[in-house]
Formats: C-alpha cells, sequence, structure tokens
C-alpha cells in the first residue's frame, strides 16, 4: 500500500471518530417563573369616593381601594401617564371604572418592590385580560442642558458638600451616620411649586421634571456628581390662561433664572408602554 493510501485511510479514521463523538450537553436557559398571587378578590367600587389607595400590608399582602385599572397598570409597570401610549382596542372604562382588590402572595415570597410589581402584573393579565407590551417611539422629549455657554450654574444650584455622602458611607458600613448641622437633610423634599435637593444626584432631579412637564427629560446637562438645589415657581393652574405668567414665575423660567439650566423641546426614541386591550374581570 502506497504512503498516500495510508494517509487516506488515517485520515478517514479520525474524521469517523470525531463524527461519533458525543458534544457535552449544553444546559438551556431557565424560564424566569413567573410570579403570581396565591389569591385574589375583585369587586367593582360604585361608592363615587374621589380617593384612592394602594397598600402593601406585613406579609407582602396589596390592598387596592377605589383604583382604576389604568392607575394599576401604572403602578405594575413603574410607568407615568405620559410614558403609556393606547392601542387600538383600549376600552373606553379603562380610566373611569374604579374596583377593589385584596390579593395575598403565597408565604414567605420575597416583598421586594419588583417583584411586587410582577405579581400585580400576572394579576393584571390573568383577570383583567390585559394586553401590554414596550415598545420604542419617537416622541416629544425635554433636553435638560446647561444655559449659559461658560457652563455658570444659577444662584440656586451648586455641587454637593460631603456630608451627606459621609451619612450614606457610614450606613453602607453599619456604623451612625455623622449629625448634620440644624435645619439641614439629604434626599428630595418636594411640595406643590417647589423642589429642594440635598446630596442627590442630578437624575433624581431630572425623573421628577417628567411628572412635573407630562413629558420625558433626558440629562443632556454632562453634569456629574451630587447637587444641591432649591426651586420654587407658580404651578400652572396658577398662572394666566394659556400658562401666561401673571404675578408668579413658570417652572420653564423657574429652572433658567434659578438654577441656571433650560428644558429645550426635542424629539427622540424613548420606550413608551403600549396598553392594547382589557377586559372587565369576573368579580368574586
Amino acid at each position: 500500500m502506497t504512503v498516500r493510501c495510508l494517509f487516506t485511510i488515517f485520515a478517514i479514521t479520525i474524521l469517523s471518530a470525531l463524527a461519533g463523538a458525543q458534544s457535552p450537553a449544553v444546559p438551556k436557559p431557565q424560564a424566569a417563573e413567573r410570579l403570581t398571587f396565591e389569591v385574589a378578590s375583585i369587586k367593582r367600587n360604585v361608592s363615587g369616593d374621589p380617593g384612592s389607595q394602594i397598600r402593601v400590608q406585613p406579609g407582602g399582602q396589596i390592598v387596592v381601594t377605589n383604583n382604576s385599572l389604568y392607575n394599576l397598570i401604572r403602578n405594575a409597570y413603574g410607568t407615568q401617564r405620559f410614558e403609556m401610549v393606547p392601542g387600538p382596542q383600549l376600552p373606553s372604562w379603562i380610566d373611569s371604572e374604579r374596583w377593589d382588590i385584596l390579593a395575598k402572595p403565597p408565604a414567605d415570597a420575597p416583598q421586594r418592590e419588583e417583584q411586587m410589581q410582577l405579581r400585580l402584573r400576572s394579576l393584571l393579565e390573568d383577570r383583567f385580560k390585559l394586553d401590554a407590551r414596550r415598545e420604542v417611539r419617537e416622541m416629544p422629549i425635554y433636553a435638560l442642558v446647561v444655559a449659559r455657554s461658560d457652563g455658570q450654574l444659577g444662584p440656586k444650584m451648586k455641587p454637593s458638600g460631603d456630608e451627606c455622602a459621609a451619612g450614606a458611607r457610614a450606613r453602607a458600613a453599619g456604623e451612625v451616620a455623622p449629625p448634620l448641622p440644624p435645619g439641614s437633610f439629604c434626599g428630595t423634599r418636594a411640595n406643590n411649586g417647589t423642589v429642594s435637593m440635598r446630596g442627590v444626584p442630578l437624575s433624581n432631579f431630572v425623573r421628577n421634571l417628567g411628572g412635573m412637564t407630562g413629558r420625558v427629560v433626558i440629562d443632556k446637562t454632562g453634569l456629574t456628581g451630587p447637587f444641591d438645589l432649591d426651586l420654587q415657581w407658580t404651578p400652572d393652574q396658577a398662572l394666566g390662561a394659556g400658562g401666561a405668567q401673571t404675578d408668579g414665575t413658570s417652572l420653564f423660567a423657574a429652572i433658567q433664572e434659578q438654577l441656571g439650566l433650560r428644558l429645550e423641546a426635542q424629539r427622540a426614541p424613548v420606550e413608551v408602554l403600549v396598553v392594547n386591550s382589557a377586559e372587565r374581570p369576573t368579580e368574586d
């Protein structure tokens, strides 16, 4: 037998062995567990009361009183109203009819906020036959930018000192946070027409601006680190017709005059929640 024939036989033998070899089994990814409530009762609320509540009791039980399906969806998905888009089969009663819900999770179920939201989503899907999905659409937004070309901020905004950061580090280490000066605080305080922040990233302020303006706000300031700020304006209902300024200051003017920032109207792709359809649940 020639050398060429021997080489051919050897190659065929190796290929046959490789073909017959078993590849190691690749484990299939586990599907995420669908979190649900163990029991849930839903009843229509026809009291006509203006108030509504969503409370989480010890043990993770959720008590919903006099809430619309629209508000339940907003809480289940953690969205603002301006981030929700109606689909073609959205029922007319979604924001007018009110519901009472008592829902109990399984014993010893984790009670973190995101897990409670997932259970509420499952309840809406199972009982209200909710069909909703997230998608990206180009929408009107506001871009928050620095107003002055030299980057100087307004008189009511400045980088934070170390007091709040030192307290956060101490608490993370299980230590007692150092006392703050009298009258000081850390975090965000907001009321009708005022916002005060101490030692808070600008991203927190941007999220609050979304609710105030009714649009997604994107931070394009380029500013980093925690800030202290105090913002005061006249709410829209206290301004003249069409938002015309009377003896007050609009939110947009206050942001520029007091903080040295500006809101610019733009369009950008943003994630929204499309609410396609829902049905009235069977009461129990």
